[in-house]
């Protein structure tokens, strides 16, 4: 049974995550979470031609290991959630046209994951699906292509610049049994402050991070000290000090917060100026910056070029993430 209380869904029979999978790249594979991933690949073209095509192969891999885990043909699968960063979901489309099962695109953006998570528990809890997948990705090189401008054009990274991930995770939805519950989903409200700097996506992300728990707190009758920790996907390291900010000024103390584009890399071995964004999280120690810092990186700005084409090598192939070391493949 779902209830619908202010902005929020609560879910008495909370739907859970039966089985997940994540698919990661070359710089992926070199940062703090590199174990986590299921797969890892030395080659960000994983084969392909087109960075687009190679993002379609991140998300097959994701969602094919997802449902080997779980036991269960593609053809028991009742929905696809699935969504990217490249226009009309491209990457989604071409891959669910090969898994061959029902497809719903969403487009979220940074929020599509926990979009493909709160709607497929709500599917989940009113019966209308049994076996449901959650997915979603991104690619370095096609985001920059869509967003900003290609790789061999060589523009600068500002300080506040995020890496958008290449990888792909998928999560098998059901109604109950075993696995991770989801017990409650608050849709946010668009927030635009008017920032227009692509380059600044902390920034443009933050008031509507900041604007989604208070609802939230209200709805349910909670406080942000029962959490253990509250994660935002990816707000990097300026976005995450203005979050901070942002609550303090409506009377919350946000001290129990980490942020996925923070956990993702080592910014400060890895060139990722504040942080990643796009799919998929993993860890790295942000340092905490006093009120009204902007966040830099140590060493001086570069263009793209110098370092992102040298990341995606023309051979290598997938390989199992040894769980015992870092950034180690099999």
């Amino acid at each position: 049974m779902t209830e619908r209380r202010g902005d929020t869904l609560l879910f008495h029979t909370p739907p859970v995550i039966a089985a997940q999978a994540a698919a990661g790249g070359k710089k992926e594979s070199e940062g703090p979470l590199a174990a986590g991933f299921d797969e890892l690949t030395t080659d960000n073209r994983l084969g392909q031609w087109r960075w687009g095509a190679a993002e379609k192969q991140l998300q097959l891999r994701a969602a094919r290991l997802c449902l080997q885990k779980a036991g269960l043909p593609a053809e028991q699968v009742d929905l696809a959630l699935a969504g990217d960063l490249q226009a009309q979901c491209t990457a989604s489309g071409y891959a669910l046209r090969e898994l061959g099962v029902p497809f719903a695109g969403l487009f979220g953006a940074c929020s599509t994951m926990a979009e493909a998570l709160a709607l497929g528990a709500a599917l989940c809890s009113s019966g209308a699906a049994q076996n449901l997948l959650a997915m979603t990705s991104s690619h370095f090189c096609a985001a920059e292509r869509q967003f900003r401008t290609p790789l061999s054009y060589g523009a600068v990274r500002t300080p506040t610049a995020q890496w958008t991930a290449t990888a792909a995770g998928c999560c098998l939805l059901r109604p109950a049994g075993q696995g991770v519950g989801i017990a409650a989903a608050t849709l946010g409200r668009v927030q635009d402050y008017n920032i227009k700097d692509i380059n600044n996506m902390g920034a443009a992300m933050a008031p509507a991070a900041a604007a989604t728990p208070p609802p939230y707190l209200a709805d349910t009758h909670a406080e942000l000290r029962d959490f253990d920790c509250i994660y935002t996907g990816d707000l990097g390291l300026v976005g995450s000090q203005m979050l901070r900010e942002l609550l303090a000024a409506e009377g919350l103390l946000l001290k129990n917060h980490a942020d996925c584009g923070c956990l993702l890399y080592d910014a400060g071995e890895q060139r990722v100026k504040s942080g990643g964004s796009g799919a998929y999280p993993a860890k790295t120690a942000a340092p905490r910056q006093p009120p009204g810092a902007v966040y830099r990186h140590r060493g001086a700005d570069e263009p793209d070029h110098l370092f992102a084409e040298g990341e995606h090598p023309g051979g290598g192939t997938f390989g199992r993430a040894d769980r015992t070391g870092k950034g180690e493949l099999k």
